[in-house]
């Protein structure tokens, strides 16, 4: 679904939600096949169990990529992704962990480049129980009405 929103369109204190979505075993297989990371923390169900969770952990980048699909589900054509900032893992996700993201403009500012300005989006992540455990800054670059 495609919308045109505009840098002067945005407004501070914005919020939208994004669905559910749960972590399988599955998910954390893929992701370590692609990524290369094995670790224990995400492969060893055993090793895990001598560790404070007790259990296999997903991935951060998996939670990352996951949360990053959750939020888009709508296209702004007249915007693009800049970057991502201050990202941080707060709590652990496990193995059929429903997440879901709850995203806010927090900051809009003009961008160097005439006819663009910076929108952030402070993107947060909470699992079944309510409680975050993800949190980072997706900074868009939008372009103007007036150029």
């Amino acid at each position: 679904m495609g919308i045109t929103k505009y840098f002067e369109e945005f407004k501070l204190n914005e919020k939208r939600q994004t669905g559910g979505r749960t972590v399988t075993e599955t998910d954390i297989v893929i992701h370590a096949g692609q990524s290369g990371d094995f670790f224990p923390h995400h492969m060893d169900e055993e090793w895990c169990k001598t560790q404070p969770f007790k259990k296999r952990i997903a991935h951060g980048t998996l939670i990352f990529t996951i949360a990053v699909g959750l939020t888009a589900h709508v296209i702004n054509e007249v915007s693009m992704t800049y970057g991502y900032d201050r990202l941080r893992f707060i709590k652990p996700v496990f193995i059929g962990d429903t997440i879901k993201a709850t995203v806010t403009i927090s900051n809009i500012k003009d961008h160097k480049k005439p006819g663009f300005g910076l929108v952030t989006e402070l993107v947060e992540v909470f699992n079944q129980h309510g409680e975050l455990v993800m949190v980072c800054e997706h900074v868009l670059l939008v372009h103007k009405k007036e150029s």
